[in-house]
């Protein structure tokens, strides 16, 4: 009898901590499903109104490290461009107002694409500073919320919704560093052509928009590119940047 009421016990303990465990981070695991439900076509009011209205402490007591906050926020970003331009597309003909507009709300915060890339996720860089520049005086929520520091391989997570624009895939706070170096390979392996002969290579615009987010100066550059077999290790090509295509594409969907 005594046995049997200890595994009792036992079970109901394992089974309360991975209850537990899985609500850890439920916002996380949120905006995880959201993407998935954004592509499936599914309806995602009640997620949405989860996301606006959970408390901004709560959510940053959740996201505790920086690729915790990196995959919900480039998981509620894609998303949020998927729905707006989905609904409006119209809006994409002016970009400049586009992502300056603050157009959605995640825990009580009225928000702007541009503050959830460059305030958020790049850790509070000006949105034309190349990555070089800070952005002047960020506000008490985006100071709570940001990573510590800006990660090159966001940009080919993030999607802004145009032609030249990485695919959108759900990123899953566990898989974080894998899924952001898959991606990166990927894009780059999509996107860059490098010419042994003419010691060249053709690099995305995204590398010249935000270069200081990959490494400082060429040189920096380069690490990243080699890191991520866009070029042979221990080459030093000039780099020369594609022509960016603004074409609207939605439902461009793919796994990491």
């Amino acid at each position: 009898m005594k046995n049997k009421i200890f595994v009792i016990i036992t079970l109901s303990f394992f089974m309360s901590f991975n209850l537990l465990s899985a609500q850890v981070k439920m916002y996380a695991n949120l905006s995880y499903r959201l993407i998935q439900d954004v592509r499936d076509g599914k309806d995602v009011s009640k997620m949405l109104d989860s996301l606006q209205n959970v408390e901004p402490d709560v959510l940053v007591k959740e996201l505790e490290s920086d690729l915790d906050k990196m995959a919900f926020w480039i998981n509620v970003y894609n998303a949020h461009i998927q729905i707006i331009l989905g609904e409006n597309p119209e809006k994409f003909e002016d970009r400049g107002t586009f992502f300056k507009e603050k157009q959605f709300y995640i825990a009580c915060q009225h928000l702007s694409f541009e503050d959830v890339e460059h305030g958020i996720i790049r850790n509070s860089k000006a949105p034309l500073g190349l990555g070089y520049l800070p952005a002047w005086f960020p506000g008490k929520y985006e100071r709570k919320m940001r990573t510590s520091d800006a990660d090159g391989r966001v940009h080919f997570a993030l999607n802004c919704g145009a032609k030249s624009c990485p695919p959108v895939a759900a990123y899953d706070y566990r898989r974080m560093n894998e899924q952001l170096n898959l991606i990166s390979e990927q894009y780059l392996n999509n996107h860059s052509t490098y010419k042994k002969e003419e010691n060249v290579v053709y690099v995305p615009r995204l590398l010249q928009w935000f270069s200081a987010d990959f490494g400082w100066f060429k040189g920096g550059k380069r690490k990243f590119l080699a890191k991520h077999g866009a070029i042979p290790e221990g080459t030093k090509p000039k780099m020369k940047f594609n022509d960016y295509d603004w074409t609207l594409l939605l439902d461009n969907f793919t796994e990491v």
